[in-house]
């Protein structure tokens, strides 16, 4: 189905990402309403993008008494809040989420770091309806895609991001031409938001996760990894520190 009539749709939105799936609406000429929060100079603003596309945004979390209008749909693309039941229903639960894992495994927060992390051979995003559950709804569409060797958590999560956006118009009109898709089958896990570990290398894990810890840490402007409060950007600086930790010990 080829959507051809003007929707009312709400944007819950941030990041880079979040700017992509408006300028797609926008150029199929739908009515938006975009949520989204303040960004960080390093982080792409949807609200400015909003001031530059004259498209009517809101800084204040969504909900059901302050919507503008009734939505066709509700695309959240890295939106930072949990979105209500009542907001929900007003759309008739026509509200999808991208949610970069392939669910039901990696929900909350972090899932790319947390893939790299694990050791785990692919990644990916899943497109899901959301419910009101964390990531817990009908999966629309999946897209698994390999971690390699050398990627960092920057790298990943751009090629992750970069695969997902060329589908949203995809997603969408699955939602709108009414698919309800399919209940998350496998074993789920779950991590909360907050840095991995606290961002420290512990020396008892193996080599191997120390290394894919220190690639998964790696996304400027964020703090590294560290090993004792001393910033850790490769398996060679770490194997400097420890030369280093080793000589004073034995001095």
């Amino acid at each position: 189905m080829e959507i051809t009539t003007k929707m009312k749709i709400i944007l819950c939105g941030y990041h880079w990402t979040g700017c992509d799936a408006l300028r797609q609406l926008l150029n199929a000429n739908h009515e938006v309403f975009v949520y989204t929060h303040e960004a960080p100079n390093f982080i792409p603003s949807l609200s400015s993008y909003c001031e530059k596309t004259q498209t009517s945004y809101s800084l204040e979390n969504i909900s059901r008494s302050k919507l503008p209008f009734k939505p066709d749909v509700i695309a959240s693309i890295y939106y930072r809040h949990m979105i209500k039941k009542p907001v929900i229903d007003a759309c008739e639960r026509r509200i999808f989420n991208l949610h970069p894992s392939l669910l039901p495994r990696y929900r909350g927060c972090s899932s790319l770091t947390w893939a790299m992390i694990n050791g785990e051979a692919q990644a990916g995003f899943s497109y899901h309806f959301v419910d009101e559950g964390c990531d817990t709804g009908n999966i629309i569409i999946q897209q698994a895609i390999d971690i390699e060797d050398f990627d960092s958590q920057a790298t990943l999560y751009q090629r992750v991001g970069f695969m997902a956006m060329s589908r949203f118009s995809e997603v969408l009109e699955l939602v709108l031409s009414g698919t309800t898709g399919r209940v998350q089958v496998g074993t789920p896990s779950y991590y909360r938001r907050g840095c991995p570990h606290d961002g420290k290398i512990d020396m008892t894990w193996p080599t191997d996760m120390i290394e894919r810890f220190i690639r998964a840490m790696d996304y400027p402007p964020y703090p590294s990894a560290t090993l004792n409060g001393r910033p850790v950007r490769s398996l060679s600086e770490f194997r400097e520190q420890m030369f280093e930790q080793v000589s004073r010990e034995a001095a």
